[in-house]
């Protein structure tokens, strides 16, 4: 019974049935009918013209939007705990060539205009101090919270309003988008979003996720730094395929329906005084003594610890709703 993380969950039925489909001669990178397919698809999805580009991994789509965005003396601002900084091994850094990531504080691992603004007023705006090129968000964050259209619209017209780059990490966009019931175009372009990381492995993919470009001035760029980097595969089509398949039908968000679904369920198991932060993707995280994990454990559940006292439990798409029942029993046990 694994509650330890969605990058471990299986991949979706309708999305294996792709790679057999796609299994045939066809031109090679991403000159084939799949890949040739994708700009039109995540176009339509987001409501307007975008280049939607595939890559491997997340770390991926994140480092090659951010090194399109921002020069190597530049930098990025981001929260603390966003997932460039703590969970990538310095990748911004090495797909930008240098440029240093600018951390900010916020509770939930969400940023405010607010504190973005006090971080950059305490940059001097001479030589001897890195200044910001971009900043990068993660909707759902870190600790599982959504940014509103609103909140991200506010962070967008900061960011114009001081030159700045925007990104979003979305490892766990689907998420986002069912918790707020907002529309992606809203979640993302409409609010001055430039670049998403479009999260798929988390969501019932396999090996696949897209990097949506909103501004066309970064797709040439991109598309040579995705090449540079060792990241161009000849037989892009398996990858397209993939990707085409989770949007289809709106297979994304139903995926994401369940995994929220399955976390409210702990959530209401929990109650609010073990809860660490509000559920509103599919992240849960509690306070728990040592005793305690010990007893979930010994009944079969797997789950990530997260410092002292606290864990970590990540629901899935797939995940079995007798073994999200029993969890959530055990947890009102406690």
């Amino acid at each position: 019974m694994r509650f330890f993380s969605d990058n471990a969950a299986a991949a979706h039925p309708a999305v294996l049935a792709s790679l057999a489909e796609a299994d045939r001669l066809d031109t090679a990178y991403d000159g084939d009918g799949w890949s040739q397919r994708l700009d039109a698809a995540f176009s339509d999805l987001f409501e307007t013209p975008v280049t939607a580009l595939w890559v491997t991994t997340g770390t991926a789509a994140n480092c090659l939007a951010l090194a399109s965005m921002v020069p190597p003396y530049g930098g990025v601002l981001c929260h603390r705990e966003a997932h460039i900084n703590v969970d990538e091994a310095g990748a911004p850094e090495f797909f930008t060539g240098g440029a240093k990531l600018l951390l900010v504080d916020g509770p939930g691992a969400k940023l405010t205009v607010d504190a973005v603004e006090d971080a950059r007023s305490r940059i001097r705006r001479d030589v001897h101090q890195v200044q910001p090129g971009a900043l990068s968000i993660t909707n759902a964050s870190e600790y599982g919270l959504t940014y509103s259209p609103e909140e991200t619209a506010a962070l967008g017209a900061w960011a114009k309003t001081h030159g700045l780059r925007f990104h979003l990490d979305g490892a766990r966009f689907a998420n986002a988008v069912v918790s707020t019931g907002a529309s992606p175009a809203d979640l993302t372009w409409r609010a001055g979003v430039e670049a998403l990381s479009f999260g798929c492995v988390k969501n019932g993919g396999l090996s696949a996720e897209a990097l949506i470009l909103f501004d066309s001035a970064l797709a040439d760029p991109t598309r040579r730094l995705r090449k540079r980097s060792g990241h161009l595969l000849s037989k892009g089509r398996y990858l397209a395929a993939q990707l085409l398949a989770m949007i289809e039908d709106d297979r994304w968000l139903a995926n994401a329906r369940n995994a929220n679904e399955a976390a409210q369920r702990l959530a209401r198991a929990a109650g609010a005084e073990r809860l660490v932060h509000p559920v509103q993707a599919n992240e849960v995280f509690l306070r728990l003594n040592a005793h305690e994990a010990a007893r979930l454990r010994s009944a079969g559940f797997d789950f990530y610890d997260w410092g002292v006292g606290e864990a970590r439990m990540v629901t899935s798409w797939d995940q079995d709703l007798a073994a999200v029942d029993r969890l959530a029993d055990a947890i009102r046990a406690l």
